[in-house]
């Protein structure tokens, strides 16, 4: 609604995980490292967690722009799974055919002779599960087992886990130690300072267009306070408080309006 009149091209604080938006804040480039490392590794699980709205989907589908050409990618958007439905839902991604009503072993064997033929085309398999703090500890247990498929030389399937903190949780039980004792990598993505929410909000505009300081610099405090550093609550603050502007006819958000939006935001 507001675009037209900021003379931006597109919305700039849309929560949608657009890699171009992506702010690469030393975290967040921490956070890519692993990931990409979880790409090229030779087996085992990879864990980024985060809290809600720290950008990790966001990296995710950064990280899949960069997924090397010799490298498929099996990525797991629903993970309130069953075992079998899980098992069907990394076959469809990789477009492995199977019957219906095929049983797990069915659907292991299939995989199997799938990474069998990529490893000796000289491809790498991995497969990218978001939301995973939800997986049922059997699924994930059947995800270890997974992991041991192997030739000679090396393991078959790389696995990376993007969480919330709770999947942390669920890795420190008892019963999931073969799973942690699985785990090459992990990061744990932060909040934002409050100098990176300024240039944060800086990157965001820049990518959409503006000209000019349609948030100022005075108000990085107020919003740091008001949000915490958390992406997603910038995102929805800033894009409240240009819609205010827009309504009040201002060419810049002011300290009311900014005020006026993270309470409407909370």
């Amino acid at each position: 609604m507001y675009n037209a009149y900021f003379r931006l091209n597109e919305s700039p604080f849309s929560i949608a995980p657009d890699p171009r938006f992506l702010f690469m804040s030393a975290r967040h480039r921490e956070a890519l490292a692993h990931l990409m490392y979880g790409v090229s590794g030779e087996g085992g699980f990879v864990v980024l967690t985060g809290e809600v709205g720290t950008g990790k989907t966001t990296i995710c589908r950064c990280l899949l722009d960069q997924v090397p050409a010799d490298c498929d990618v099996a990525f797991i958007v629903n993970p309130g799974l069953s075992a079998v439905e899980m098992l069907g839902a990394i076959c469809d991604e990789l477009h492995i055919g199977y019957p219906d009503n095929l049983n797990i072993k069915g659907y292991v064997d299939r995989f199997n002779a799938y990474l069998l033929k990529a490893n000796a085309a000289g491809r790498k398999t991995v497969l990218i599960i978001d939301e995973a703090q939800v997986l049922d500890p059997k699924v994930l247990e059947l995800l270890r087992l997974l992991t041991n498929l192997e030739t000679s030389r090396r393991k078959l399937l790389q696995i990376v886990l993007l969480g919330q903190p709770e999947l942390l949780t669920l890795l420190d039980r008892p019963d999931m130690r073969q799973v942690a004792q699985r785990v090459v990598a992990r990061y744990h993505l932060q909040h934002l300072s409050k100098v990176e929410v300024s240039a944060y909000v800086a990157h965001r505009l820049s990518v959409a267009g503006s000209m000019g300081k349609l948030i100022p610099e005075s108000l990085m405090g107020q919003l740091y306070r008001r949000t915490g550093g958390v992406p997603r609550l910038i995102n929805l603050v800033c894009d409240r408080a240009l819609l205010g502007a827009f309504v009040e006819g201002k060419l810049a958000v002011t300290g009311p309006i900014l005020a006026r939006a993270a309470a409407a935001v909370s």
